[in-house]
């Protein structure tokens, strides 16, 4: 299914929750695996440029090696990348050159811990950047889990009807056929644009509206999917996700990155996807364009398996 994953890497281990992963996917799949760490991050601007004739990117990798040296023994082709630069940039240039097919991500932040409980209200822009702008699906993991095989039972998509959120669901379409999953659809009414419109009847209405707009829109592409449960309510979009994927005990959340925001920069002061994903219980994926499984199965435009597939394009 994967073929080609790239994860970013420190050697603190402060991201190993999201390395876990990745040797997971890797291993399962029989995928290459490229570890990237961007020197940049620990360093100013005027070391930079003396990293690598010092060696110290040399020793960097060493210490990653040496940190992962039991756990990378099922992966088959590996590569460590240490490279000074700015993060973000590093590593969807990575991704690129290898053409990807997954990013993964963890916190990437020495605060993290710290800064924790009060997360709502920050912005990891390495996290926002990569997300926003990468080529292939990008999977944040901020939380451990179980080391070894990733069994996807019950993937939650959220949607708000844009384009990116319509390639979010394809995505999450093949997935759930790919793991055989259960699948829920949730759309969340953002009640902080309504607040004093409407009634409470109003409001059920717009839900049931917006529910119908769903089984419209994505039942004919999910044909095949079973479980499918379509789920529409009305809150905060981020909590209400979080809410949501504990009530149906998700493995995987999946939407799109920002996807209604007009300003790409203004989307870095905090979008929901990255809100829930550094709260999340489970790894988090943000897809904003069309991007179909490596290694998966062939669909018909109505959702149909047609036949299996080797690899498809970024």
């Amino acid at each position: 299914m994967f073929k080609d994953i790239v994860v970013g890497v420190t050697p603190s281990g402060l991201d190993e929750c999201a390395v876990d992963a990745a040797i997971g996917f890797a291993q399962r799949f029989e995928a290459k695996l490229y570890m990237v760490h961007v020197a940049g991050m620990g360093h100013s601007w005027g070391d930079m440029r003396h990293l690598e004739p010092s060696g110290e990117t040399d020793q960097i990798k060493e210490q990653i090696l040496e940190r992962y040296e039991e756990k990378v023994k099922g992966v088959e082709q590996l590569q460590v990348h240490v490279v000074p630069g700015i993060p973000h940039a590093e590593v969807l240039r990575l991704a690129r050159k290898v053409n990807s097919d997954l990013i993964i991500m963890g916190p990437h932040t020495k605060e993290y811990a710290e800064k924790r409980s009060s997360m709502w209200g920050m912005a990891g822009s390495t996290l926002e950047r990569v997300s926003q702008k990468a080529r292939c699906p990008v999977m944040i993991v901020t939380q451990a889990t179980p080391y070894g095989e990733h069994k996807f039972e019950n993937i939650l998509v959220a949607t708000d009807f844009s384009e990116q959120a319509e390639c979010a669901v394809n995505y999450g379409g093949q997935l759930v056929r790919q793991y055989k999953a259960a699948m829920t659809l949730l759309h969340v009414v953002d009640t902080d644009g309504l607040a004093g419109q409407m009634n409470d009847d109003e409001l059920k209405r717009l839900l049931a509206q917006n529910r119908e707009r769903m089984e419209e829109e994505y039942a004919a592409r999910l044909k095949g999917v079973e479980p499918c449960t379509f789920e529409c309510v009305a809150g905060k979009p981020a909590m209400d996700i979080l809410k949501t994927a504990r009530l149906v005990n998700a493995d995987l959340i999946l939407m799109a990155h920002h996807s209604k925001e007009i300003d790409p920069e203004k989307a870095f002061l905090g979008s929901t996807v990255t809100q829930v994903a550094l709260n999340a219980k489970c790894p988090t994926m943000s897809v904003n364009r069309h991007f179909d499984l490596r290694c998966g199965l062939m669909y018909d435009q109505d959702g149909s398996v047609t036949e299996e597939k080797a690899s498809a394009p970024v």
